[in-house]
């Protein structure tokens, strides 16, 4: 079975989607799971909780939620497997790039029981501790 991703409202619903879509991942958005409105109220427990209800693997650029004991707690409580840009400010077509240059590490990764959580840079794709 295809890995399945939900990206986090802050990459955005258009670029990143649509770029990772078009190389053939299984991608939504909170605005396509809750609708527009219900996404931008989501907290991030209550999204974390439903992507690991469903066995989605999250994409994100939040690298310091390890830190922020509620939204860590959520990833660990629902065995969220997780990737996260450490770079905040990169455009929606450098965010895919990111993901795509990392695209077998990352599937491979998915292959792995949750919860855990990775970090991409520029260069890299390292696993950290909670």
């Amino acid at each position: 079975m295809p890995h399945r991703f939900l990206i986090d409202r802050n990459l955005g619903t258009k670029v990143l989607p649509r770029a990772l879509r078009d190389a053939g991942w299984q991608v939504s958005t909170l605005a396509d799971e809750f609708g527009e409105a219900r996404a931008q109220r989501a907290t991030d427990e209550e999204w974390l909780e439903y992507a690991g209800e469903r066995g989605l693997a999250v994409l994100m650029k939040d690298k310091r939620i390890r830190y922020r004991a509620a939204e860590r707690d959520a990833l660990i409580r629902h065995h969220v497997k997780a990737f996260c840009l450490s770079q905040g400010s990169l455009t929606g077509d450098q965010q895919a790039a990111a993901f795509l240059r990392a695209e077998r590490r990352v599937m491979q990764a998915c292959e792995e029981p949750g919860p855990f959580l990775y970090i991409l840079t520029a260069r890299d794709m390292r696993r950290v501790d909670f």
